[in-house]
């Protein structure tokens, strides 16, 4: 039948619905229907429709549950009546002449599967400007946007959330267009894809946005393992990439602790499960919010039982937990920060990682420091934190321990081992970063192919960020610089092992050991140190023997590190290979150090400690109290 069908899905957005079905209502064609897909919302969605929607063209359909677009897309789909088939998602907004352009270059157009009108997009507001931008077809580096298209209708299906998760929606369904017909574009900008934070592909973005798969399933409530795939980040398969993992839990006892995780779990989350493992129970109450490298719950591993954060207070009276163990990073500090200075009589243990100087930057430092000198235990990451902390901290009888915050499990240290990659490359020399290639510039590259130093950087989302420096340091040595995907944990030891040495941090200290004057990059342990320690491999630093720096210490006390003032200098270093042999067998032998196992029990030991402590002076409290009423009864 001839007319245009669009989709309109939408999720807890009422507050924009109305304006988006106002741009229906003023459009010049008007052979359309309106599908409304309510896909699962909690907000007041129905009554704001209700009030809008009264138009027999307009339908509107209930999802049980969030069910993601492709569900949406393709439901709306085989409910449409007519063969012509657009999308207006409920925050974007067509112009007046918007389906009419589409409908009549599509409609003559027989060899045509799909059109596609210009767009507005990213309107900002400020006190300099009001500007937005536009494209008279496809936005740069950004699929063709829902907003934009109308197309024929086909058998063809979307990609659904138990698939993949992607933000590319060319993969998830204009590339399965392509051989019905062309696809074509009016060059007229009659839509606009309107900028707000709870945009979809900015849920997903790791990289601009600061999304990625914790913030999507925490954002639509999805409890199930996912695929993912964003489309500047690495691939994401929950159903596979833990496999490796194989903890047993064991059943409680009295000496089993309640422990409730508060905030975030950053790197290496499922190192958790070692303390399931020894028979405690583990409940979650996670932050909101997370970025892309803040692990939150549902966790796809384990047995951790999460709390909504909606009267959070009630559940944690239900469960009464033994200890609060509250982590990592800065973002999670306000939660952590009120979940301390409500439950005063839960001992509380905080775990702090990046970073005091981020904190200081938001605003944050006086939560934090709350956080540290009320808290029942404190746990630093290293010893030169815990030094640096103590300079400034006024705690009144603390309970320290130092165990980094990263630290992966023991499954993810394999023993099978590769050749050496120079052992069969004429004495070149190979060296890898697992990340960032951090205080490293293109020129460094070019230096380092004179010294036949091969450099292999591994990460996806890496490769997006240093688009710019990698193009550099191709064209000052192409055949000296390797990229490749990012390397799945279980895979670190088979991987990394090819290599020569690994790179942490390259910079430059100025602290001349002077704790005031230490910086984060002087106090920080990289998470890739135990990334690269999983594969026994030495790791290259610049020398800053003349300061104070915490990655640099560890490095020297397991004799494991190959540090270098110049370009030369590591070159002669890494071809010394009695040496590079000696400090090998020494990382091998240590490595597990760097493994939250090797920690585990200790952590366990601490947090019986402090809830001792706090429970005596609980009792010596109420000692008190009572003594006090006694004497106020006289």
């Amino acid at each position: 039948m001839q007319g245009i069908s669009v989709i309109l899905p939408v999720y807890n957005q009422s507050e924009f619905i109305g304006r988006a079905i106002q741009s229906m209502y003023a459009q010049t064609f008007r052979k359309w229907e309106i599908i409304i897909i309510n896909d699962g919302s909690t907000d007041n969605l129905e009554e704001v429709i209700k009030q809008l929607a009264e138009d027999s063209r307009i339908r509107y359909i209930e999802n049980e549950r969030n069910r993601g677009l492709g569900y949406c897309a393709n439901r709306g789909i085989e409910l449409s009546q007519y063969e012509y088939i657009a999308y207006l998602p409920a925050d974007d907004i067509y112009f007046k002449q918007h389906l009419n352009a589409l409908y009549g270059i599509l409609h003559g157009n027989e060899d045509a599967v799909m059109a596609y009108s210009g767009v507005k997009y990213h309107y900002y507001d400020s006190n300099l400007s009001s500007q937005g931008k536009t494209a008279t077809g496809k936005i740069k580096d950004m699929p063709i946007q829902l907003v934009q298209v109308l197309h024929k209708k086909t058998a063809e299906r979307w990609l659904e959330r138990e698939e993949l998760v992607t933000d590319d929606l060319g993969r998830m369904y204009w590339d399965k267009l392509e051989p019905y017909g062309s696809v074509i574009s009016t060059s007229e900008i009659t839509a606009e894809w309107v900028s707000q934070p709870l945009q979809r592909h900015k849920i997903i973005s790791e990289l601009k946005w600061g999304g990625g798969i914790h913030r999507y399933k925490q954002y639509y409530n999805v409890k199930q393992r996912l695929r993912f795939q964003s489309a500047t980040g690495h691939y994401i398969d929950e159903f596979n990439d833990y496999k490796s993992i194989k903890y047993k839990t064991r059943g409680a006892d009295k000496s089993s602790l309640k422990i409730l995780l508060v905030g975030e779990l950053a790197y290496n989350p499922e190192r958790i499960c070692a303390l399931e493992e020894r028979g405690h129970k583990l409940y979650g109450l996670w932050m909101e919010r997370p970025y892309n490298l803040n692990t939150v719950g549902p966790l796809p591993f384990g047995n951790v039982e999460d709390i909504p954060l909606r009267n959070w207070q009630e559940r944690v009276k239900e469960i009464k937990p033994d200890i609060i163990y509250a982590l990592l990073n800065f973002v999670a500090v306000p939660l952590a920060h009120e979940v301390l200075m409500t439950n005063r009589d839960i001992p509380f243990v905080w775990h702090f990682k990046e970073g005091p100087f981020f904190c200081r930057q938001q605003g944050m430092w006086q939560m934090l420091m709350d956080l540290f000198q009320k808290s029942d235990g404190q746990i630093y990451i290293n010893d030169e934190n815990k030094k640096w902390f103590e300079q400034f901290l006024v705690c009144e009888s603390p309970i320290p321990h130092v165990i980094d915050g990263d630290l992966p499990s023991r499954f993810y240290f394999k023993d099978e081992t590769s050749s050496l990659l120079s052992d069969s490359d004429n004495g070149q020399i190979h060296t890898v970063i697992a990340g960032r290639p951090f205080g490293i510039q293109p020129q460094d590259v070019f230096g380092l192919s004179l010294q036949n130093i091969h450099l292999h950087i591994y990460g996806d989302i890496t490769h997006n960020i240093y688009d710019r420096w990698i193009k550099q340091a191709i064209n000052l040595a192409p055949d000296h610089l390797h990229l490749y995907h990012n390397c799945r944990p279980d895979e670190w030891t088979s991987e990394f092992s090819k290599y020569d040495a690994g790179w942490l941090h390259v910079f430059e200290s100025s602290n001349e050991g002077e704790l005031m004057k230490m910086d984060w990059m002087d106090l920080n342990y990289p998470a890739r140190m135990s990334t690269m320690a999983a594969a026994g491999l030495p790791m290259i630093q610049r020398d800053n023997c003349q300061h104070t720096v915490a990655s640099q210490n560890i490095m020297r006390k397991y004799d494991m590190g190959v540090f270098f003032s110049n370009i030369d200098e590591l070159g002669e270093h890494l071809r010394n290979k009695p040496r590079m042999k000696e400090l090998r067998d020494n990382c091998w032998k240590n490595r597990m150090h760097f493994c939250f196992d090797h920690h585990v029990e200790d952590l366990i030991k601490f947090f019986q400690k402090v809830i001792q402590k706090k429970n005596s002076n609980n009792s010596v409290l109420v000692v008190q109290d009572a003594v006090s009423m006694n004497t106020y009864s006289f």
